[in-house]
């Protein structure tokens, strides 16, 4: 991707992230954001995009296929279980595993979208929350329950928002054509960060951010 593919964010004091919750560099990226959020006086809103990394492993009912051929052998893993381990350490990020191959993010993504859309204060909370649940404690995001119990610690939302929006087929849509477009823009993988025409993909040091935005 080139550094002017991925767009630039909606205002000068937000910052476009694309990212998946079901990667584990896009929650350590977060963590990286965060880190230099917490140097500036005021921090940079998110413009968040989701990325869909489950789409070649998704069945018709929604159930993800271990066995569909991603192009990645155990060789890939092991290094990603590595690289996911030193960022961990870099960045003392709390983590309960390396990698969640089992988990789908749709059902998570398209509650998020439609948080961002009717509650945009409490988005930044609920999709945290989503993070946390997922990388620290290890629970499944794909479930209802699950994104429901999210949703119900979060000040201003009523968990049957989860209901809400993963039964309507409209909102499913959309979701789908963000991801469609997602890859439209260039971008070809997550987390990509992106401000003012330029981009940086991966779950890059705070200090890169800051050289992103022009903070220097």
């Amino acid at each position: 991707m080139s550094n002017t593919d991925a767009g630039a964010p909606d205002s000068p004091d937000s910052i476009t992230v694309y990212s998946d919750y079901v990667c584990p560099f896009c929650y350590l990226g977060r963590q990286s954001l965060e880190a230099y959020q917490e140097t500036r006086e005021e921090p940079l809103a998110i413009d968040w995009h989701p990325f869909d990394l489950r789409a070649g492993q998704r069945g018709p009912d929604g159930e993800i296929d271990d066995s569909a051929d991603t192009g990645k052998d155990e060789a890939y893993y092991e290094q990603a279980r590595e690289n996911v381990r030193r960022l961990q350490d870099e960045y003392d990020a709390e983590m309960a595993q390396e990698l969640r191959t089992d988990v789908d993010s749709l059902p998570a993504q398209i509650v998020s979208v439609h948080v961002r859309e009717t509650a945009p204060d409490s988005w930044l909370a609920f999709d945290e929350g989503v993070f946390a649940a997922l990388w620290q404690d290890g629970r499944d995001i794909g479930d209802r329950e699950v994104l429901a119990d999210i949703a119900g610690d979060v000040d201003g939302l009523d968990p049957t928002i989860v209901d809400e929006a993963l039964d309507d087929d409209d909102l499913r849509d959309r979701v789908t054509d963000l991801f469609t477009a997602a890859r439209e823009r260039g971008v070809s993988g997550v987390p990509t960060f992106a401000y003012d025409g330029h981009a940086a993909r991966g779950a890059v040091p705070p200090e890169q951010i800051r050289r992103l935005v022009g903070d220097v």
